[in-house]
């Protein structure tokens, strides 16, 4: 079911990018807002996903943080050369079980460095 919401940067949740085709992200998988708060963009928000496979190669534009999700010392991949842009029917929040939900966020550093990484996925110079 989609979310009901616009999400705030740096939360994380699922996306299903049923549609999309291989050499694109495919299937369902955790993803990271990354749009800031005060865009007035009507049901469309900006995300990167998450994967638990390394990228390789491992590029300036890989971020590995930890695995919010599991919580268990495991990590995840933020892969910032896939950024994407979606609408919030593609989005759900992390079911945790029958009929619960959590809600996660990365750190507010990790947003930084997140969207550091696609600027330099992007070929942007930011100081």
């Amino acid at each position: 079911m989609a979310i009901l919401f616009t999400p705030k940067a740096g939360m994380i949740l699922m996306c299903d990018f049923n549609g999309y085709v291989v050499p694109e992200i495919i299937k369902k998988r955790p993803v990271v807002i990354i749009s800031p708060n005060h865009l007035k963009r009507s049901g469309l928000v900006t995300i990167v996903p998450l994967s638990t496979t390394p990228p390789n190669p491992i590029e300036g534009y890989h971020l590995e943080i930890d695995n919010h999700i599991k919580n268990d010392g495991s990590t995840h991949w933020v892969k910032c050369d896939l950024v994407a842009t979606v609408r919030l029917a593609r989005l759900d929040r992390i079911k945790t079980g029958k009929r619960t939900f959590t809600t996660l966020y990365v750190s507010k550093e990790q947003l930084i460095e997140i969207r550091k990484c696609v600027a330099l996925s992007l070929g942007i110079d930011i100081v």
